[in-house]
Order: structure tokens, then C-alpha cells, then sequence
């Protein structure tokens, strides 16, 4: 099926460069976001009036380095912010750069639901606070081939899960995007059923390496990278790290994912990086990793657990991974 590129978005409706930085010209100490020693624009993370495909045009967002990174080269910054999925803003991977600009990321929280105690919504500047920001290096790897190594700024996902105290029939996680009808052009094409939710087993997202994401390469997230914060689970391909999320809900019994109501048969619930487990069109047991030259480049063997595997493989012990994949 061939789908169009959404045309509609006029040049009039796109905010000057120079008003978005009049908007900015008012520094406030870091200090209330607990982020001691660095100064972020007033209003930092509110809707970005341009398109963010360069390095330095955000606020700082650092991180303590984590033990937990990889020691591999970073994929450059353009590429990381330029190559995205976010079918919100559009299916190519280009489009997300140039729209979703239109984001709108304060005001922002966090709806905590389901098999807890505490029931509430969280401003995303008491997430921003929750737990001291790292910076982790993760591999990422796509369904569709592709992988990247980015520098995340987060912290432990567990760190939420703790405050919130499951109950005892919490089994599993559930996690909501955003829906922005009036910003999102991708909301008009049926390509999945809106809002985008993923879903991990609660022992997965209690696991240390899975991150709640505000920032990437030492700055905040830019909004097509899933502003103002989003999910980051290395060892899966990329679609269940989840960006823009508004909602978190506790379940016991598992969630419907997006990609698995649309393609039960392509996309599983737990979407482990397995090379012996092909996609029904194309092979997974290889790889290209952005910004090494292209298709010039010769690829590289994928990775179980997307070489994660000393930390999450027993997560899954004695399960069928071809089964359950």
C-alpha cells in the first residue's frame, strides 16, 4: 500500500526562528529541576518552534556516567535526531524532523493507573526530580535493520515503579503516547490504532537496565525523539521503547501493544532482539549501523538480547523465544 506524504502543513504555521528565541531570552537556575550547576532556558521544555537537527540547540539535560553504557562509538547526533520511527509525525523515517516541532510538551504528566496504591497523575517536573539523571549508552536496534548507539540521560524506570507500589496483581505494564490530533499529522493516516501502546512484564521493567529517557548526547530530548520523556529497553527492538508518554498502567493480565493488534504474526509482545527469529519479510540476523557509510558498509551480526544477554537472559528462562518472541 502506498502512503502519501502529508502536504498540509503551511510555512505560515511554522513560528520564526528569531521569535522562538525572544521566547528564550530568560535563564532560570537548574537547581528547580535538580540539576545542580546548569542553567536551562525558562520554559525549556515547552513545544520547540523549529525543527531540532543539530547539536547544542537544546538546554543541557547532564547525566553521571553509568557503568551500565557500552564502550562503542555514539552514532553521530544528526543522524540519531534525522533517522526516526514516530508514525505520529509521519511514516518516513525524515518526517519526524520536520514535524514534530508542533509537539506540544508542557504542560505534561504522567497518569499512573491500575494495580497501585498511588493513583496520580505526575508533572513531568516531578518525574524530571524523581531520581538522579545517568547517562547510559545503549545499542538500539530496529526491527526494520537498522541500529544506532546513543548516550540517553535517564534514570531507572524501577525508580518510578517504586513510588507508585503495585499491588500484588501487577503483572504487567502498560504505556500510552500522547494523542495531539492538531499537531500530530500522522494521527490522520490508518496505519495503527491510536493512542501507540507498549507493554513490557513488570519483572522487565523493573530490571536496571531499562530507563525512563528525558535527554539524549547530554541535552533534552528533541521532541521527535520522543520529548518530553519516553521508555528505553535495550535489549528490544526499538518500537517498544515508547516516546511522549502520558499514561502508565498497571495490569494483570497482558496489555494489547499497537504493533501487535495491527500484525500479531510480524510484531510480538516481547519483541527480544533474536537473530534466529526472522520478521516474516526480511532476515534478523544481521544489521547496519547508522552513520557508518551507508549501505557501503558491511554488516554486522546481530547481537541475542541485543548484546545484553549476560543481564537479561534469565529473565526468560525456560521460555520458548521462538514461541514467545
Amino acid at each position: 500500500m502506498l502512503i502519501k506524504k502529508p502536504t498540509d502543513i503551511l510555512a505560515s504555521e511554522i513560528t520564526p526562528r528569531d521569535s522562538y528565541l525572544r521566547r528564550r531570552e530568560f535563564l532560570r537556575q537548574a537547581a528547580a529541576l535538580g540539576l545542580a550547576g546548569t542553567m536551562l532556558p525558562g520554559g525549556a521544555f515547552s513545544q520547540t518552534a523549529a525543527p531540532v537537527t543539530q547539536q547544542g540547540k537544546l538546554p543541557k539535560l547532564p547525566g553521571k556516567p553509568s557503568a551500565l553504557s557500552v564502550t562503542e562509538k555514539p552514532t553521530p547526533y544528526k543522524d540519531v535526531v534525522t533517522y526516526n520511527n514516530y508514525y505520529e509525525f509521519g511514516t518516513d523515517k525524515s518526517e519526524p524532523a520536520e514535524n514534530a516541532h508542533k509537539l506540544r510538551t508542557r504542560p505534561w504528566s504522567v497518569a499512573i493507573e491500575g494495580e497501585v496504591k498511588n493513583k496520580k497523575p505526575i508533572d513531568v517536573e516531578e518525574l524530571l526530580k524523581l531520581a538522579p539523571m545517568e547517562e547510559r549508552i545503549y545499542r538500539m536496534r530496529c526491527v526494520e535493520g537498522w541500529s544506532m548507539v546513543i548516550p540517553w540521560v535517564g534514570y531507572p524506570l524501577a525508580e518510578l515503579i517504586k513510588r507508585a507500589e503495585p499491588t500484588s496483581k501487577a503483572k504487567f505494564v502498560a504505556f500510552t503516547t500522547a494523542t495531539q490530533p492538531e499537531n500530530m499529522v500522522g494521527l490522520r493516516l490508518p496505519v495503527l490504532e491510536w493512542p501507540y501502546v507498549e507493554g513490557l512484564r513488570i519483572d522487565e521493567a523493573m530490571h536496571p537496565l531499562a530507563i525512563l529517557g528525558f535527554g539524549l548526547y547530554g541535552e533534552i530530548l528533541p521532541n521527535q525523539n520522543g520529548a518530553p520523556v519516553r521508555l528505553v529497553v535495550p535489549w528490544k527492538y526499538g518500537f517498544k521503547s515508547i516516546k511522549s508518554i502520558v499514561r502508565i498502567t498497571f495490569t494483570e493480565t497482558m496489555p494489547k501493544t499497537s504493533w501487535n493488534v495491527a500484525a500479531a504474526h510480524e510484531y510480538g509482545f516481547y519483541s527480544n532482539v533474536n537473530p534466529s527469529v526472522d520478521h516474516p519479510r526480511w532476515s534478523q540476523a544481521t544489521e547496519r549501523r547508522i552513520g557508518e557509510d551507508g549501505f557501503f558498509q558491511p554488516k554486522r551480526k546481530t547481537l541475542m538480547f541485543n548484546g545484553y544477554a549476560d543481564q537479561v537472559a534469565k529473565l526468560y528462562t525456560g521460555m520458548d523465544l521462538k514461541k514467545f518472541f
